[in-house]
């Protein structure tokens, strides 16, 4: 009997039946140039696929469901592939989205099967209703400008992945248009999650910004649209709002000021957004929802993240510079109930007119509020959720950054959130999940299956074990939309990214068995010699995760916006002078008074570790993740002397060149954290003793740091693997660019002869004023 390839080959006319899902036509094309060369592809609303034939539909209407299939219902989404005896092919999904990731999943997989397998329908069910990206990393946020970026194949990779969605609004520019004064590193932040007013004008702010600034960051945002309706994506936002605007705009309208929304360790000038308790800002709001989404009916959601990077609610209680806004919340002498209850009012009636106003356009269109800013005014917001203003967490079960969830193997890590290690989601979310849902509002769960808070800037690390637990957990409660964050990454940079494939194929088997599944994919990649020890490999990094600490989160999470692979870790910071200092402090996430510049341990007005709690996490790093990491990296080692064919070959140069980078990731991490242990158990103690041995761990970091980075730089110096991200345009706080070699040598040039300097922070710093202290 003939498989399913050698019927495709014989296919001399492909039907697609709809020209409003243009993913048909996308998957017609693709079929006919991949798989029947002499094929005609037709728009034809046909129901039937003749011999020799093949019919491509999305069937979005669940009445008809019963017709094509008895044993579809209307309760799931569905795909299915059928060849009925003596008849063509028939290739259909019940949404847009399905469509493409299921002809790639028939194409990868599925060509050799006898066309008997089919002669009845095979039907595959996707366990999310929804699953979206959220802060797209590669798309549309902080490293958009990242080299070698192909736009279109990057949304072929969300749909063939499994994505419901795409996240559309970036900005065409490599860096924000907003500015600050000389030394402030404020405006940085205004590159990821832009606001409305970045894309379109209201009456109220036109001509605030220009319009060809305006038509390009729409344009920008059009052409992501589009090419999401290729790939059957529907279209989403991500912005942090309610932003701060123009001060000219404040200027022009003063009675409409709002909250101060910058950090004042931070910015060097206040910034304000307006005050959405006015009805006026509020008319604003809805006037650039309804400009925008008419230009762009696709719109499905506006995901609202505040209180940070410029944006923040009135009122509310995580204001950097506390609670405050214009006169129109809350008058003065309130308790702080009462001001939690307003302020949370207030955050609800914003959704709703973004809400509306989508749906003047998109009757399904949703808001949904990133919850964990709102400690204060956490229940008083979940009050008045309703039908499509919904919530976007990694758990229901706490209030504000509180822990729902405690690290795997250290009870003492203070925080895990939207790591990889946050890995669980029992049975305690669902009554939540359905209190919520009874009131119509719909929950969004983030996991985090690659780059984004895990191991920036590295690409491609592999973790399936603590992914498959999220994915298995948040199926099991029965989450509907999963979010993931950072998005996907592209196949070009990493094509044996065992998490992405993991995700990809849950989301189509809710049954998934793990260890067959990774099995199969490291048999597929190396060869079934060698796919056993892959997959023991796999686990030696995900327990290396498990024994990772987090002892400073901020560095974990953005390690390259301070800078630490190139910045010099000494005992004292300031024994290099400043001049020296210049080419990393130039992007460090610092202000000129800000103790990070020469203090690992603080940043603005946070203690990031105690010194003993540092020195504990060293010895959980040494004592139990750098073995896990030594026996991947030894046993591929192993594997690769032992390959023999190019494939497989391919394949583990790109899984050692990343676990190499990943050792020096965490090594430099290791060697903050001893930092702090060593330069502050040493400026704490009068025991000579304990500062003698505070010397000598810190002579021992610096020296094995400086191995640490050469061999970083060899790695870049050699490898052909794209296992970093680097810009294409230049150097930001938030990326590197090309020259990381040189930063390499810089900070091996400066670290070379200190391991013996006597460890020093001036406890004063941040008092210092130029001109005013020495």
């Amino acid at each position: 009997m003939p498989n399913l390839r050698d019927l495709f080959s014989q296919v001399k006319t492909i039907h697609y039946t709809s020209s409003h899902f243009k993913v048909e036509h996308t998957v017609a094309g693709e079929l006919r140039s991949t798989l029947a060369p002499q094929a005609e592809v037709r728009l034809s609303p046909q129901s039937e696929a003749p011999a020799g034939t093949a019919r491509i539909a999305v069937v979005d209407d669940p009445t008809q469901w019963k017709s094509i299939h008895a044993a579809l219902d209307r309760k799931r989404d569905w795909m299915m592939m059928r060849v009925k005896p003596g008849s063509g092919i028939e290739l259909l999904v019940s949404r847009p989205h399905l469509l493409y990731g299921f002809f790639c999943l028939i194409q990868d997989e599925w060509l050799s099967r006898d066309i008997v397998e089919f002669a009845n329908g095979k039907i595959l069910h996707t366990t999310f209703f929804n699953m979206r990206p959220l802060y797209d990393l590669f798309l549309t946020q902080h490293a958009r400008t990242v080299r070698n970026f192909d736009r279109e194949e990057y949304f072929k990779t969300l749909a063939r992945s499994g994505f419901s969605h795409a996240e559309v609004n970036g900005l065409a520019f490599a860096v924000p248009i907003e500015t600050g004064p000389k030394g402030e590193v404020y405006p940085r932040f205004y590159t990821y999650c832009p606001a409305l007013d970045q894309f379109v004008a209201s009456r109220l702010n036109k001509g605030i910004y220009a319009d060809d600034y305006l038509q390009a960051n729409l344009n920008n945002l059009k052409t992501n649209v589009e090419l999401a309706e290729r790939y059957g994506l529907a279209s989403g936002l991500v912005c942090f709002e309610p932003r701060s605007v123009p001060e000219q705009l404040i200027q022009r309208y003063p009675m409409l000021r709002g909250a101060r929304v910058d950090h004042p360790i931070r910015s060097f000038q206040p910034r304000y957004n307006l005050s959405i308790a006015h009805p006026v800002v509020r008319e604003h709001y809805a006037e650039m929802m309804e400009n925008l989404i008419k230009v762009v009916p696709g719109l499905d959601y506006i995901s609202i993240w505040s209180n940070d990077s410029g944006a923040g609610f009135e009122y509310t209680s995580s204001l950097y510079a506390g609670r405050n806004g214009g006169g129109y919340v809350i008058r003065e002498w309130k308790g702080d109930k009462e001001i939690a209850e307003a302020a949370a009012h207030n955050l609800v009636r914003f959704l709703r007119v973004l809400r509306d106003a989508g749906r003047k356009v998109n009757p399904k269109f949703r808001t949904l509020i990133r919850l964990e800013p709102f400690t204060a005014e956490h229940d008083y917001i979940w009050e008045q959720l309703e039908d499509g203003v919904d919530v976007e967490v990694s758990s229901l079960q706490t209030k504000g950054w509180g822990l729902s969830y405690k690290h795997p193997k250290y009870a003492e890590v203070p925080e895990i959130h939207g790591m990889n290690v946050y890995s669980r989601f029992d049975p305690k979310e669902k009554p939540l999940m359905q209190e919520l849902q009874q009131k119509g509002s719909q929950t969004d769960v983030v996991f985090t299956p690659g780059i984004l808070w895990n191991h920036e800037p590295l690409i491609g690390i592999p973790f399936p074990y603590l992914v498959y637990e999220k994915l298995n957990d948040m199926a099991a409660q029965e989450v509907k939309t999963v979010c993931a964050l950072g998005g996907a990454t592209p196949l070009a940079f990493a094509p044996y990214n065992i998490n992405q494939e993991l995700v990809r194929a849950f989301q189509m088997d809710r049954q998934l068995d793990l260890s067959a599944f990774l099995q199969h994919q490291a048999a597929e990649w190396v060869g079934e010699k060698l796919a056993g020890d892959l997959v023991k490999v796999w686990r030696h990094v995900d327990e290396a995760f498990r024994s990772f600490p987090i002892p400073i989160w901020i560095y974990a999470a953005w390690s390259v916006w301070y800078r630490l692979f190139v910045r010099p870790i000494i005992p004292n910071i300031e024994a290099i002078s400043e001049e020296d200092r210049a080419y990393y402090e130039k992007f460090l996430l610092a202000t000129s008074h800000n103790r990070c510049r020469v203090d690992f341990r603080y940043d603005v007005g946070f203690d990031l570790v105690e010194p003993s709690r540092a020195a504990l996490a060293v010895k959980h790093i040494d004592d139990d993740l750098f073995p896990e990491m030594n026996a991947a990296i030894a046993l591929m080692e192993q594997m690769r002397a032992r390959a023999t064919n190019a494939a497989a070959k391919a394949c583990l140069t790109d899984q050692y060149d990343r676990l190499c980078a990943l050792r020096c990731w965490f090594r430099t991490q290791r060697h903050v954290t001893a930092w702090v242990a060593g330069v502050h158990g040493f400026l704490e103690s009068k025991d000579e003793k304990v500062r003698r041995d505070c010397k000598a761990q810190l002579r021992q970091m610096v020296l094995d740091e400086i191995e640490n980075t050469k061999d970083l730089l060899q790695l870049w110096e050699t490898s052909t693997t794209s296992w970093m991200i680097i810009s294409a345009v230049g150097e930001t706080t938030l990326i590197y660019y090309k020259n990381f070699s040189e930063l390499l040598q810089r900070k091996i040039a400066l670290m070379t002869g200190r391991e013996n300097d006597e460890p020093y922070v001036d406890p004063d710093f941040q008092w210092r004023v130029p001109g005013f202290t020495a």
